[in-house]
């Protein structure tokens, strides 16, 4: 039986505000998805956008240098965060962040249940609970 339900979102990371404002347009409504959520202001703000089939989360605050249209994450939808972590550590996998419980701030509160991992590859991985 698998631990997971699905890819929840890949993230994006955008220099500043104006260029995440950019990528929203574009994705909004150019290619018609809808906001699903935000919250945060300036290098702070963050958003998610339904693509139909999964999210696309987007925050203002990459670090300078960043690879235009580097992929930050992968987020991996499970209602067993603690479980798939078990089994990530039971591969010797790098623990970025144990599993923790959290609230985005957005115009209705998010509740969640996050972790990260570092796979096989180096990719960053989330394990993501929505509550």
């Amino acid at each position: 039986m698998s631990l997971l339900k699905g890819l929840h979102h890949a993230a994006l990371r955008c220099c500043g505000k104006a260029e995440m404002d950019d990528v929203i347009t574009f994705y909004c409504d150019v290619l018609g998805m809808k906001r699903l959520r935000s919250w945060g202001e300036g290098v702070e703000a963050g958003a998610m956008l339904d693509t139909g089939s999964g999210v696309i989360e987007l925050f203002a605050n990459a670090e300078p240098g960043r690879k235009p249209g580097q992929v930050d994450h992968i987020a991996l939808a499970t209602n067993q965060v603690d479980e798939c972590m078990a089994a990530c550590a039971k591969e010797g996998l790098k623990i970025i962040m144990p599993p923790k419980d959290i609230v985005v701030p957005c115009e209705t509160p998010y509740p969640l249940r996050i972790a990260f991992v570092e796979g096989k590859a180096g990719e960053i991985i989330e394990f993501f609970d929505e509550k």
